[in-house]
């Protein structure tokens, strides 16, 4: 069970998007070891962490737009991991 750094909702981590700081640097999805912070699916997840800068908090480093961009790709498109 993860949380949502927007919403705080508790949900199962296959129902989350997983961004991470890498250990070796840089940010990923999906996959990779180092810091991670989950995100719920859905718009106004999306929304909330960008206005609020909840992926910065959780992983103590910047967050481009262009990931973020590259959720909202993945939004639209439907897909959820």
């Amino acid at each position: 069970m993860r949380r949502c750094v927007a919403c705080r909702q508790l949900l199962d981590r296959s129902q989350l998007w997983r961004v991470i700081r890498l250990a070796g640097g840089g940010l990923g999805l999906d996959r990779g070891m180092g810091r991670s912070a989950y995100l719920c699916p859905n718009p106004a997840c999306l929304e909330e962490a960008r206005r609020r800068r909840r992926l910065q908090r959780a992983l103590r480093c910047p967050v481009d737009d262009t990931l973020l961009d590259q959720l909202e790709q993945r939004l639209l498109a439907g897909e959820r991991r």
